[in-house]
Parts: C-alpha cells; structure tokens; sequence
C-alpha cells in the first residue's frame, strides 16, 4: 500500500499531494532524501530507505528535467510493490501534459491518479495470476543410478534415459529386479543425501571400525620406520659489540616518570614556528589546457583525426538550431570523457561512475539551449554537481564551536581517527598549534595506548608547543584515559582537548570495537578522520566501513559517525586532488583541514571552486 505520492519542482513548491493516501509520515522522509540523494548527487540511485522510530520506508523517484519536477512515491519498505515504477511513469506523463508554471493547484488531478492507480494495480494482480496458473506442479526427487529421476504426482516415474517406443526406463527395471515393482526405495527417509559414488551406495553407512583398524596399522607402521632423533643443536649466541669503554645500560630508555594525575612536568621550549597558513586563503595552482583542446577532450575526439571537422560542423549546427530534447545517446561520449578525467584525478572508480550517473538522470529529458554544445552542457551540469558536494552542509567554524563550548563552562573535544601510518600525531599538533595562535588553551590526551612510541611522540609535540599532555603510559584503556583527561581539563580551564587515538586498520574489529567505546563514552563534539591525499579507490572502503563499524559497534541509542576530514600529505598530489571528493561523497562529511608540509605552519583551508576547476582539467 503506497503511503505518499508528491510532485514538487526543483525549487522546493510542492504542486500536488494524493489526498486519498494522505498518510502522516513518521520521521521526516522526504527531507531526508532532498539532501541525503538529490543534493549530494545520488539521484541516480534506483530507490532510497529511509528508517525512523517506529517506521522504515522505500522511496522512489523519477524526474522531468525539461520542466524542472520531481515525483516522489513513499510506502513501507516491508512492501514489495511491484507496479511502483509503472506507476511513476504514467503520472510523470499524465501530470507533465496539464503542468503549467503558473499554476500552483491541481485539484483536478485527483481523478486522473486515481484511474491510473487501478490501472497498473489490476495490471500487477493479471500477471501474479498469471506467474501462479504457469507454474509447474510440484514434483518428488527419486534416486537414479546415474542420474537423477522425477516421479511425478500420478505416480509413473521419468528418468534421463528412457527408451524411444515408451518401455520402462533402466532405472525403473534395475528397481523392480530389486523387488520393488513401484520403482521406489522402501525405508528411505525423505532427507537422503544421494551420492554418485557407486561404493558409498553399496557399502551403505560408514564402517568406524575399518576406521580405528586403518589407524592402529598406520601407527605401527610409523613406529616401525621412525628414524632416529637427531640431537638438538645448540643455537649460536651473538656476542654484544662493545663499541666504547663506557659499560652497557642495564635497562632501555623508557618513558620519563609522571606525577599521579598524569600531566608531565616538561621543561619549556621557547620557538616561534610562524603563522599558520589556516587563515589564509590559499589558491591550489594546476597545469592550465587551452579552452579549444579542453573542449575537445570532453566531446570524446582526437585532434588528429580528420573526422574532427565533421563532428565540429555537426554540433555547432546543433548548438544553432537546438534540440528538443536530450537522450542518453547524446551524453554518453561527453560523460566517458569526463569519467575518464576524474579517474586520472585520482577519483575512486565507483565515485566517478556514480556522479556521472546522477548528471546524466539530470540532464536526459532536459532541452538543449540554442548555440550551447552537449559537451559544455555536460561539464557544466558536472561543474555543479561537484561544486555542492564539496561545500559543507553545515557550519564547521571550530573557532566559534570552542568559544561557544568555553562559554557552557566545559572543553571542547576533538578525536583524531584513522588507519595506520597517516599522519594523525603530526596533524593534531598543527591543529594545536592554530589553535594556539588564536589564544586559546590546548590540552593533548595520549590515548594511544597500543603503538610503541606513540606517547613519546605526542610528548615531543607537546614540548615543543609547549602544551600540556595527559597520558597514562601503555595497555591501558583508552576510553577510559580520555575521560580523565577531559576531567583533568575541566580542572585547570583548558579549552580544548585533543584526544589521540591508535591508528587501526578499518576490519580489525577489536580496535574498531574499542574506538568505538572510546567515541560513545566520552561523546567528544568532533571526530575527525585523518586520510591521506595518496589514497584513490580505498578511500570509499576506509570512510564506508569506519562508519559503518562506529555505527554497529556503539552501545549508546544514538550512534556518532565521523563529523569531518583531515586530509594529509596535500603537498604529494600535483593535480591528482580526487581522494577529496571521493572522501567527501561517500561519507558527506566536509573537509576541515588539509596538512600540506612537515611544519606546524603547513596547516590550510580547503578551496572548493579550485578543487573543482582542477578535477575537470
């Protein structure tokens, strides 16, 4: 039973509602699919489930781009309704021949939905009778040497093998020369596993003495041949170089000792790194192309081919006279080249191929503008599209976050997560360090308690900072380690504290299980992912399955995902800037902070239009 049927245009006026469903959703579920599908570019996608308390729905969609609406059906997931996209169709065609922009109701159309609602439901119950009257009868498994053998329901028995002039087939004589004329097996029960090997069959169930004698025989025969031991040899001990007169150490050089509450009295650094590049607005340069040889490129052509001048002939006079309207055929050159182009981008292959998707479900239907090419039309929509997944849905000022927690009397807190070896110590210390510059206090928590040296790497940060740092040494708790630490914080009226977490790979779930403990007991007010810049089609496997865990692994009702990005090692990439997007849409979260050199300086903003302009040359 559908639930809700809408028609609304692109700019969000809703022009007709079916009053007769006219069911009150639970939740808010076509909010939910405008931003989570149809802004983050998803509209590709076959259908959307949507799940609140106490309701789960399927919505599905379609789309006429020439007159800019959208048509939304809502029933319940647990549904199968088959006659759904029928349906969709035939409104889209009926409702598309009475729209007129300047009106705003559509009572009348109340009628027309409810015929073709009949139509397609007595459409979808002719063909469930029809599948249920053409089934086949059902039938019995017998057992064939050989083969495999029906019987059927009157009785008679059909194998593989039968003989031209209608006669009994061999297997039904081998069973009546065993004594059965019926040409079953009695005392078979009904769940027989049949085997095709001839001595299983005849032996009948297996014989565990012939086992237990088999091995007593093999025993006696290794005994017999057992070669004599060989002895032992001794391993060779290495002798410790002695490289001066100085005598050896008796024990390594381990962590310095720490009072009760875990601050380390540390000794002040005085050293002035610069200003950070964070409040600077930095433009990401690229290898600039020629406007001719960029249009090229996206129609899909080869400057040396001679049929160059032919397919330029041909779409200027289409860009003259104009096109009724757009067809997948007409796209599908300008959407390989522009796939191809993402992908030399360091786009993830399913990325790439999803946008282009979603741009051509915008664009088939949509007529053509007078002097305008396909390709450029293409790259547009593309342009657009890129442009409003990489913007931030929402507001990610930490400066305002902080003081805005400063004022409720409590830190704000920060968690760093992510795989192994991308840079999570080195970034949280730039981060402090702007931070630092905008005269507000800093406190690192050393909660990665699992990798050798990690605290004594966030140590050495902290002195050259000069921040102070919360740690409880090695196999402990981390979940526990940054809740003192935010306790401790609170005391001595520090502003932020940056929690530190162990690197971990995205399927180990014992730490993913423990990351997760740490994030819901401590509800930190931002947790970032630090990803490298390198990374191309794993990106979709590392935010995915991250997400994915946190979400499954969280004991707390409502689980924390990860709220933004670090992306690191921005200065290794050229041109190839796609790890953002791919980062970016498959997890919406924004790209807070890119690290772009060794330095606490190399710390800066993310610059959408640039990203954008270097992905599409």
């Amino acid at each position: 039973m559908l639930e809700q049927l809408l028609i609304f245009t692109r700019g969000g006026l809703i022009l007709w509602t079916c009053k007769e469903l006219g069911n009150a959703l639970k939740g808010s579920p076509i909010d939910t699919l405008i931003r989570s599908c149809l802004l983050e570019e998803r509209s590709a996608d076959s259908s959307y489930h949507y799940e609140a308390p106490g309701a789960a729905y399927t919505l599905k969609w379609t789309f006429n781009n020439d007159l800019g609406l959208i048509f939304v059906v809502v029933y319940q997931k647990i549904l199968h309704l088959l006659y759904v996209d029928d349906l969709l169709s035939m409104v889209k065609k009926e409702f598309s021949e009475i729209y007129d922009p300047k009106r705003t109701n559509y009572y009348d159309f109340d009628d027309v939905f409810r015929q073709l609602r009949n139509e397609v439901e007595a459409r979808a119950e002719e063909l469930k009778k029809s599948k249920q009257v053409g089934r086949a009868p059902p039938v019995a498994l017998g057992k064939k040497q050989g083969g495999a053998s029906i019987v059927r329901s009157d009785g008679k028995q059909n194998g593989n093998s039968s003989s031209k002039d209608g006669g009994e087939s061999e297997s039904a004589k081998e069973h009546k020369e065993n004594g059965n004329p019926n040409g079953h097996q009695k005392g078979v029960k009904k769940n027989v596993v049949v085997n095709n090997n001839k001595e299983n069959r005849d032996s009948g169930a297996f014989d565990v003495n012939k086992l237990l004698k088999l091995r007593s025989k093999g025993a006696k025969k290794q005994e017999s041949v057992a070669p004599p031991k060989a002895e032992p040899k001794k391993k060779a001990t290495k002798k410790n170089r002695v490289w001066d007169d100085s005598p050896p150490e008796t024990k390594l050089d381990f962590a310095d000792p720490v009072d009760e509450r875990g601050i380390e009295d540390m000794e002040v650094v005085t050293e002035n790194h610069g200003e950070s590049m964070m409040d600077k607005e930095e433009v990401f340069s690229s290898d600039s192309e020629s406007e001719e040889e960029e249009e090229d490129e996206v129609a899909g052509k080869d400057p040396k081919i001679d049929e160059k001048k032919k397919g330029w002939f041909s779409s200027m006079f289409q860009s003259i006279a104009g096109k009724t309207n757009l067809e997948m055929s007409d796209l599908e050159p300008a959407l390989k080249a522009l796939k191809d182009r993402l992908l030399t981008k360091n786009v993830a292959e399913e990325i790439a191929e999803k946008l282009c998707e979603s741009v051509a479900a915008s664009l088939v239907g949509k007529k053509l503008a007078s002097f305008t090419r396909v390709s450029s039309t293409v790259q547009a929509a593309m342009e657009d599209a890129l442009v409003r997944i990489l913007t931030p849905k929402r507001s990610i000022d930490v400066l305002r976050d902080v003081h805005a927690a400063k004022e409720q009397g409590r830190p704000y807190v920060i968690t760093f997560v992510g795989v192994n070896g991308v840079g999570k110590s080195t970034n949280l210390a730039k981060i402090a360090y702007w931070l630092q510059q905008h005269n507000i206090s800093v406190m690192m928590a050393a909660c990665d308690t699992f990798r050798s040296g990690a605290v004594e790497q966030l140590r050495t940060h902290a002195r050259r900072l000069q921040i102070p740092i919360f740690e409880k040494g090695y196999e402990k708790d981390p979940a526990v380690v940054a809740k003192e630490a935010i306790q401790e914080a609170s005391r001595n009226g520090s502003d932020v504290v940056l929690v530190d977490t162990a690197g971990r790979m995205q399927d180990n779930e014992p730490l993913m299980r423990a990351l997760s403990k740490l994030i819901s007991l401590n509800n930190p007010d931002l947790v970032l992912f630090v990803g490298e810049a390198l990374v191309g089609n794993d990106a979709v496997d590392q935010l995915s399955k991250f997400n994915q865990k946190l979400a499954d692994l969280s004991n707390s009702p409502s689980s924390r995902v990860i709220d933004g990005i670090v992306l690191t090692k921005f200065d290794c990439i050229d041109d190839k800037v796609g790890a953002a997007l791919s980062m970016v849409y498959i997890s919406g979260a924004p790209v807070m902070f890119v690290g772009c050199g060794q330095s606490y300086t190399d710390l800066k903003k993310i610059n959408v239009k640039t990203i954008v302009k270097t992905l599409l040359k």
